[in-house]
């Protein structure tokens, strides 16, 4: 891995970092010598990562656990933050959910959900760090959106129209910081070989069809640790796969 020595001493906020792509930002982070901010809402799993980075990296990680789509306890959880570590360079918006089903198939609630995390707990978490990084002129924002915003597939319509919402949501969100300084990327990986499919295609038929389509979470994690404190846009991983979507009917 390339080292990233912007990110040294620096703090990042990453949620949904008690496995796949969230544990291995976490890593590569530490790697670098960041501070860490752990949040998900599995307790038990974030806090074994986090003990691994603290062993592996002799790096100051703390963990909150944190529902992202539980909106009324984002404030409190960023205030803690804040009394900690008093500033958040880094806020990677990670925490995602999903289910595959067509539109005439998919329960409500699922539905629901997928909006609640995907997009409102993406934005109320973005929220509370703007006025701080306001202040300081300096920060970055880092959504984790989807191919599948910009290239939609059967059975995804719904997956699909939060991760529109998040590019449309991050696109508009650079302009407005553009002038405080602050750096605002998405990042729209295509599938990822993580346990997000596990909840999403619980038969595995998606993750075998795509075969060597699917990114090694480590590939994905390097990509977006060496934008980080950098003006990129966005990174479209497979490259090939963005340009895919001026093909679609």
């Amino acid at each position: 891995m390339k080292r990233n020595k912007r990110l040294e001493g620096k703090t990042v906020v990453i949620t949904g970092a008690s496995g796949g792509l969230g544990a291995q930002l976490a890593e590569q982070c530490a790697q670098n010598g960041a501070q860490l901010f752990l949040l998900a809402r599995r307790e038990k799993q974030l806090t074994q990562v986090a003990n691994q980075l603290r062993k592996k990296y002799s790096i100051d990680c703390s963990v909150m656990k944190l529902d992202v789509s539980d909106l009324d306890k984002i404030p409190s959880v960023f205030q803690q933050i804040f009394q900690q570590a008093e500033k958040i360079d880094v806020l990677v918006n990670n925490a995602g959910y999903g289910t595959f089903a067509e539109a005439g198939e998919i329960d409500m609630k699922d539905a629901e959900k997928m909006f609640a995390v995907n997009v409102l707990g993406l934005i109320a978490c973005t929220k509370e760090v703007i006025p701080f990084m306001q202040k300081r002129g300096l920060g970055h924002i880092i959504n984790i959106a989807s191919q599948a915003g910009k290239l939609a597939t059967p059975k995804s319509s719904v997956y699909a129209a939060t991760k529109h919402a998040v590019l449309g949501f991050t696109n508009s969100l650079r302009m407005e910081l553009a002038a405080d300084g602050i750096f605002v990327t998405a990042v729209n990986p295509g599938p990822i070989c993580t346990p997000f499919f596990q909840n999403t295609d619980p038969t595995g038929a998606y993750l075998e069809r795509l075969g060597k389509v699917v990114l090694d979470p480590k590939y994905v994690a390097e990509k977006v640790i060496g934008a980080m404190l950098t003006s990129k846009r966005e990174i479209n991983l497979p490259w090939w796969m963005n340009g895919g979507r001026f093909f679609i009917h």
